[in-house]
């Protein structure tokens, strides 16, 4: 189901995963989220009227017969919201990501920070929508910033009115709050980067040895526990079966064509996290990793391979990762030093193995 809101100004679209589903006949796992009226229904893709020009000519470009041709067009834009992420009371980072699971966003990003282990360090949580005065000044009094009068608040809000703005509350357990407290900064992450604002290149390039395959080999059960998965490398044909899943499935893409997708398959289902950020869309994935305890054994990115998703992978102890583009030197460099199966180019059918290559 598409539900279109309209008004005067603007359409909002709200996708329902099962429409593709039921169209497609794939068995898709819908993400469950906790079902406590915390999360509502946000918008991922907004209509916006747009101007198209082309030549008519089936040529790659124009010709003596060929006339420009000019026509107006409503086309669907992916959502891109700037989501604040509070823990225990500390103003932690700022992230651009597609609104939409920011649950699985906060708990994959904090894993991926090194400051949760486990799904159950994390006590509580809440998401606000600042979508209007109201919202903003009850967050600026919740905040018990001095610094903010009515009159600046009121100035804030006409500089924020073309963002979309979540702010996610996190209560994390005791211990969590030590680790921030001797990590504590602050991040500001954009769209294309997952790891701007590191200032240390201890922070940026850390040493990922406690997550290495011979290291957990002596430590069964540690984090996600996936010791017991099959780590084989993923035939031709597996992947190119999960990819045609995920070209099918990845709606929010088909509809705007500017979102990246991370997708697994548990239990036989399609597992499929969107977002604007293909570091958030790999986020996202840890994070329902985290909260369903789900051995994940091959993840598929949409995007190309780079480091932060490596590291990311690394990290949770995802055994493959799969790009439909290519990977970095040093994506390829550390996922072989640390035993992370790497695979790229998952188009037109064929695959490039770049790490584990014995094992095929």
């Amino acid at each position: 189901m598409i539900t279109i809101e309209n008004n005067a100004e603007q359409s909002e679209a709200l996708i329902d995963p099962a429409m593709i589903d039921n169209l497609t006949n794939i068995k898709r796992g819908v993400p469950e989220l906790p079902s406590d009226n915390r999360l509502s229904e946000t918008p991922l893709a907004r209509s916006h009227l747009a101007q198209k020009h082309h030549y008519p000519s089936i040529s790659s470009g124009p010709n003596n017969d060929s006339h420009l041709q000019i026509e107006p067009q409503s086309t669907s834009l992916a959502v891109e919201a700037a989501v604040s992420i509070i823990i225990n009371g500390i103003h932690y980072a700022v992230l651009m990501a597609s609104p939409h699971q920011l649950e699985y966003l906060a708990v994959g990003f904090l894993f991926s920070e090194g400051l949760i282990q486990y799904s159950h360090e994390l006590l509580d949580w809440e998401v606000t929508h600042l979508a209007d005065l109201a919202s903003y000044q009850q967050f600026a009094q919740d905040s018990n910033d001095e610094d903010f009068d009515s009159v600046s608040i009121e100035q804030s809000l006409e500089q924020f009115q073309d963002y979309d703005i979540y702010v996610v509350e996190l209560v994390l357990s005791q211990r969590c709050h030590q680790r921030i407290q001797a990590q504590k900064r602050q991040l500001a992450g954009r769209t294309g980067c997952g790891m701007c604002g590191i200032t240390g290149l201890t922070q940026a390039l850390p040493d990922l040895s406690a997550y290495s395959p011979d290291h957990l080999h002596h430590e069964p059960n540690r984090q996600t526990g996936i010791t017991g998965i099959q780590t084989s490398a993923p035939s031709l044909d597996s992947l190119l079966a999960l990819r045609q899943q995920v070209d099918a499935a990845q709606h929010t893409h088909q509809l705007t064509g500017a979102v990246h997708a991370a997708a697994t398959i548990h239990n036989q289902q399609l597992y499929l996290f969107e977002d604007v950020g293909r570091h958030n869309a790999l986020d996202k994935l840890i994070g329902w990793q985290l909260r369903q305890k789900a051995d994940v054994s091959c993840v598929l990115m949409t995007s190309r391979l780079s480091i932060e998703l490596v590291q990311k992978s690394i990290r949770s102890q995802i055994p493959w990762l799969v790009g439909m583009s290519a990977p970095t030197s040093t994506a390829v460099r550390v996922a072989e030093r640390y035993g992370l199966g790497l695979a790229g180019f998952l188009r037109n059918n064929r695959v490039t193995y770049y790490t584990k290559q014995d094992n095929i």
